[in-house]
């Protein structure tokens, strides 16, 4: 989708999809979130938090594996992973079994 000054509108957000345990702290299985350029991950969760503010999903992120597209980012500090506009962004919580 693109407005009528040919910007992108879906390059203007970023998603956030909930796997899992996420899924039902979030109580649905993605988000998406208007950011105005890149942002980081730290700025990610935060809109995360900001959106589902209960404990649950706090203690829920906390935990999480994290994807961005196809790339796992957890092991780096999350103030210096970039998040470009149209990025993909998975919270993938401990599962249980094998």
């Amino acid at each position: 989708m693109s407005t009528s000054s040919g910007r992108d509108l879906a390059a203007e957000t970023v998603t956030v999809r909930y796997w899992a345990g996420a899924r039902a702290a979030a109580g649905t299985g993605e988000d998406t979130f208007e950011v105005g350029g890149t942002v980081t991950l730290s700025d990610v969760v935060a809109l995360v938090l900001e959106r589902h503010p209960d404990d649950r999903m706090a203690r829920t992120v906390a935990v999480c594996s994290v994807l961005l597209g196809d790339q796992p980012v957890r092991s780096q500090d999350p103030a210096s992973v970039l998040v470009p506009p149209g990025s993909v962004v998975e919270l993938l919580p401990p599962f249980a079994g094998g």
